[in-house]
């Protein structure tokens, strides 16, 4: 009965709760004119909807204003570039190349990570366990230093935000986006950081040919399900950091109430025979200065994997068929070089990570079936697609 009555008043409240939030919301649409569009996700059964904050709860408009944002280079400090400078929709939001280039022509010391599906990822980045949100890990490559990325500071965010100020689309898009500020707040950094996580948030791909296969819509290829088997079995194992849904090990959505945020050392390096991995990419070690955790990072999302070379945190790895050699050796061995050494003898690499004797049919399967986790959908989705290439090309 405790548990009833307690879920009882929390009803109450949130009635509560709500019935006073409806005056200050219908002052707003009427100050702002903007009625917002109900959020829906499109979702198989099998994934559930991610964590949203309370405090950027997910809209139409603010999607669309992030989207717009996520493509425009006036949000960095020179406006050369934009978000999507460094994640280009038909890469699956990477970029290609083996690190990504700043604002300044600055490279940054890591691969792009894909912003695909990034809604369900109980952390950010390859190596930070305290970046959990969008909105704070946009922080980084908007105000980062060391490497410059975005390149806004103190010294222009005044202009950068007078860009979208002076601009009347803007000024009615940040409206319908957020119509409970006072029209003098409603363009800001914070609001800008708001409306594209919002966007990196929608932006979900469960269209693949392992989706489909998931839902009963088509068989596999005989290839595909070879490599499938291998994938989710004991030999290749490679379900023990790639086994949620969403085909990595930090999946966390709407009712998690502990999430999981495992990181590994997979054997790519050890320039000492001690383990060390090089900087300034010394993975999770880098932040809490624990020995143990050097070269652990977070192990990706495979899903669109085939489209997203190179590869590895560095992206010193050209090939998915350079990667399953890796891995099936064990560890990666570097033969000359500053970055000398076998990573397959790694004294920390994770126990996962050993020798998997797979014979060049079965890295074939297993590639075949990477290539099927490819949600074609996604690449050329108008949903998803710069806008302002689609407003040009109307003219």
């Amino acid at each position: 009965m405790r548990g009833a009555s307690f879920f009882g008043l929390t009803l109450a409240v949130a009635a509560a709760f709500a019935a006073s939030a409806e005056p200050a919301k219908q002052a707003a649409d009427k100050r702002t004119g903007a009625e917002q569009t109900e959020w829906k996700w499109e979702l198989p059964k099998y994934i559930p909807p991610p964590r949203v904050p309370a405090d950027n709860p997910m809209s139409e408009e603010k999607f669309q204003l992030g989207r717009r944002l996520f493509f425009d280079k006036r949000v960095s400090g020179n406006a050369t570039i934009s978000c999507s400078s460094c994640h280009l929709q038909e890469r699956a939001f990477t970029d290609g190349r083996v690190v990504s280039v700043g604002s300044t022509g600055d490279k940054t010391p890591r691969n792009a990570p894909s912003i695909v599906n990034s809604g369900w990822r109980a952390t950010l980045t390859w190596a930070n366990p305290a970046l959990v949100t969008l909105e704070r890990q946009m922080e980084n490559p908007l105000y980062g230093e060391r490497p410059i990325e975005m390149g806004v500071n103190d010294a222009n965010k005044a202009e950068i935000v007078a860009r979208f100020r002076n601009d009347a689309d803007y000024v009615k898009w940040f409206a319908a986006a957020f119509p409970e500020k006072k029209p003098a707040e409603q363009i800001s950094f914070e609001t800008i950081i708001k409306a594209i996580s919002a966007f990196q948030r929608g932006v979900v791909s469960f269209d693949s040919r392992y989706d489909q296969y998931l839902q009963g819509k088509i068989k596999l290829t005989e290839a595909e399900q070879r490599g499938h088997d291998l994938y989710f079995g004991e030999k290749a194992e490679c379900h023990h950091c790639h086994g949620s849904v969403d085909l990595d090990d930090q999946f966390v959505h709407a009712k998690t109430r502990e999430a999981e945020t495992p990181f590994h050392n997979t054997g790519l390096y050890d320039i000492d025979g001690k383990g060390a991995y090089p900087e300034p990419n010394r993975g999770l070690y880098d932040v809490t200065q624990d020995p143990d955790d050097m070269g652990k990072f977070r192990a990706p999302s495979l899903r669109n994997i085939a489209m997203t070379a190179p590869y590895m945190h560095d992206g010193t790895v050209a090939t998915l068929e350079e990667v399953i050699d890796i891995y099936a050796r064990g560890g990666r061995k570097i033969e000359t070089g500053p970055a000398k050494g076998d990573g397959a003898l790694n004294p920390l690499k994770s126990p996962l990570i050993v020798k998997i004797d797979l014979s060049p049919q079965e890295k074939a399967d297993l590639l075949a079936f990477l290539k099927a986790l490819t949600d074609e959908s996604l690449l050329t989705s108008p949903r998803f697609s710069d806008p302002w290439k689609a407003q040009a090309a109307k003219k």
